[in-house]
């Protein structure tokens, strides 16, 4: 009863930071979605709120953000990293490294391809002599 005179009295909007028409777009762009009841929303809308908090806290106080007394996206990316609560945001929240840092990892990386795929076809050859 208490959430429904709260969506009545309109003292839902203050419980909440985030706008609920927003959530509701983002909830219905899910094809397994038809409908949302207006709890759920609620309730959606105010666990996002508290993890984007807790994110942020957490991100502040063992990234750099003390020192700078701010919190920075290296902060976030780092507990993505770092954190095993937050590792499924490491593809979100990926580091941010130079773009000639990256091109030479891709290079390296298409190197080590190169050299595996030798090392394979040669143990495969000894394979066969041994045979």
């Amino acid at each position: 009863a208490e959430m429904a005179s709260a969506r009545l009295s309109g003292t839902e909007n203050r419980l909440v930071s985030l706008p609920l028409s927003r959530i509701r777009v983002i909830m219905k762009s899910s094809p397994e979605v038809s409908s949302i009841n207006q709890d759920a929303l609620f309730l959606t809308a105010k666990a996002t709120e508290l993890f984007v908090q807790y994110l942020a806290t957490y991100s502040y106080k063992h990234g750099r953000g003390k020192e700078k007394n701010a919190l920075t996206y290296t902060d976030l990316s780092h507990t993505a990293e770092e954190c095993e609560t937050f590792q499924f945001l490491a593809d979100i929240l990926p580091k941010k490294i130079l773009a000639s840092k990256y091109l030479k990892m891709l290079e390296k990386e298409k190197r080590d391809g190169e050299v595996r795929e030798d090392n394979d076809e040669g143990e495969e050859e000894e394979d066969e002599d041994k045979a």
